[in-house]
């Protein structure tokens, strides 16, 4: 179940940029008193035409509901209905400047092209159209639905397109989860060598802490395994995305769950209150952990019942992801700088590769990392593999697909690895942490370089690209200066004797 779980997390080594499209805001109104207004997303060319980038320029126009055509031949208009309105029709075969065209002849104040479908950029040619200034934008056909539901039949609405912030808070939240799971992770690696270092002196103890334990290791063997399997599975969620999600979500329910469990009685096993005992399967089972368990269970529960839910879910998913990442942190152990080295190079290669690489295959020139972290062919289902926050700065990303800051548990995971090898370096060899110290300093100066390159870059980016750097020479330098490399490299022989 661990390397099952890690094999997910790694799936998404990826950062999203917020917005992907020419969006914007369409804002409605409905004639009530006080009058109740509701914001929408919108798609539109910016090479059309330049939308207002606040309400105090924004032109309003009476909405017309004509969803009942597609609006591809002038014998669709209605007589009268579409002078100084704002027009919505539905999506149909023919082009959007078609129709915009044939609204624009009619008197249409904008033309609104309802979908059922997700929404895509306009890309028509409009060498043909020079003569169309008709504002044009698609919106989604629930959105329609809704705002009538919401706002009554009478619906006054305009289109306009604030700047997009230059950076927004909610990666300030981003990189304290992250530093903070990672190190946390690290400390609590090192904590349990540092008892596994005082067990070996009594080989009965010894031999009951490593069944405890059921770490697992990775050899550069299985590491390399381990980086095929993923592009194999990355391969197949491209191709089976609405099948494999669900399998996904479910493997995430069970190991966050376990995950959780494994957090917190670490926590309840430091508190000398609540430690009675009852009978069960010839065991003495401690009242506390039973009760844990059962609210481990449920948390994970009402996250798959409510995983949709935007106002508060995302509480409980960054919840259960965090414990996910510090259980995997801690249980998964690199025996030596060597395979920490293969495993997140390998890495780096496979972000870069699905990123960067895989738009020049893809038959819609789209990378297959993206693809899958958007959810392809437009599915509603996400993966459930990131630590997600909603944007703090309002804009027209906060309506469309991306009203969160995501980051990816592999980001966090795999350079994690690395500094908890650090830390039981740092206690097999009594170094004071400058190792740990270090590495995870690295972590954190890879995370603001990734968010620079993101904000400057406005594309998604593979974190991995400038975190797996930052760690690796980081963690070189260190063993370098302290003339210990050969030893940090090959491991220490008590780790070499002693893993499993």
């Amino acid at each position: 179940m661990r390397a099952a779980g890690l094999l997910w997390a790694a799936l998404w080594g990826l950062l999203l940029p917020p917005v992907t499209a020419d969006e914007g805001i369409l804002h409605a109104s409905g004639n009530g008193v006080p009058p109740v207004t509701k914001d929408y997303c919108i798609i539109y060319n910016s090479n059309w035409i330049s939308l207002p980038k606040s309400l105090d320029n924004a032109t309003f126009g009476t909405l017309e509901n004509l969803t009942s055509t597609v609006l591809c031949n002038y014998s669709e208009v209605p007589s009268g209905l579409m002078k100084d309105k704002a027009v919505v029709v539905m999506r149909g075969n023919c082009t959007f400047l078609e129709k915009a065209r044939i609204a624009q002849s009619s008197g249409a104040k904008m033309l609104l092209i309802a979908s059922k479908s997700r929404l895509s950029p306009l890309s028509d040619n409009k060498t043909d159209f020079e003569d169309v200034t008709l504002p044009v934008a698609l919106i989604r056909y629930n959105d329609i639905v809704d705002m009538q539901l919401t706002l009554g039949n009478e619906v006054n609405v305009t289109l306009y397109s604030p700047p997009l912030p230059e950076f927004d808070c909610s990666m300030v939240v981003i990189f304290l989860i992250a530093v903070f799971t990672v190190a946390l992770g690290g400390y609590w690696s090192g904590v349990a060598e540092l008892e596994n270092l005082k067990a070996i002196a009594s080989p009965e103890e010894r031999e009951t802490r490593r069944k405890k334990e059921e770490n697992v290791t990775f050899t550069p063997v299985t590491v390399i395994l381990f980086v095929v399997i993923c592009c194999v599975m990355l391969v197949l969620l491209y191709f089976f995305y609405k099948w494999l999600v669900y399998v996904i979500i479910s493997v995430f329910c069970l190991a966050s769950a376990m995950s959780l469990y494994n957090c917190l009685a670490a926590l309840i096993a430091e508190i000398p209150f609540g430690q009675c005992r009852i009978a069960c399967c010839n065991k003495n089972i401690e009242v506390r952990l039973i009760f844990l368990a059962v609210l481990c269970i449920a948390a994970a529960v009402v996250w798959a019942v409510f995983r949709n839910e935007d106002r508060w879910a995302w509480i409980l998913q960054d919840i259960l992801g965090v414990a996910f990442c510090l259980n995997f942190i801690k249980t998964l152990k690199m025996p030596n700088f060597k395979s920490c080295v293969i495993l997140l190079g390998l890495l780096l290669l496979y972000d870069v590769f699905f990123v960067f690489i895989t738009p020049f295959i893809t038959k819609n020139g789209a990378s297959i990392m993206v693809e899958v972290a958007a959810g392809p062919f437009g599915n509603s289902e996400k993966l459930p593999v990131v630590i997600r926050v909603p944007r703090l700065e309002y804009s027209a990303s906060t309506l469309c697909d991306m009203p969160f800051s995501l980051l990816g548990f592999g980001d966090i995971i795999v350079p994690g690895l690395l500094v908890a090898y650090c830390r039981r370096f740092d206690v097999q060899t009594s170094s004071s942490s400058v190792y740990y110290i270090s590495c995870t300093i690295a972590y954190a100066v890879g995370m603001v370089l990734t968010f620079v390159v993101l904000a400057l870059m406005k594309m998604g980016q593979p974190a991995l690209l400038y975190l797996v750097p930052c760690t690796l020479i980081t963690s070189s330098f260190v063993a370098w200066r302290r003339k210990e490399m050969k030893k940090f490299w090959k491991g220490s022989s008590y780790q070499v004797g002693w893993m499993p």
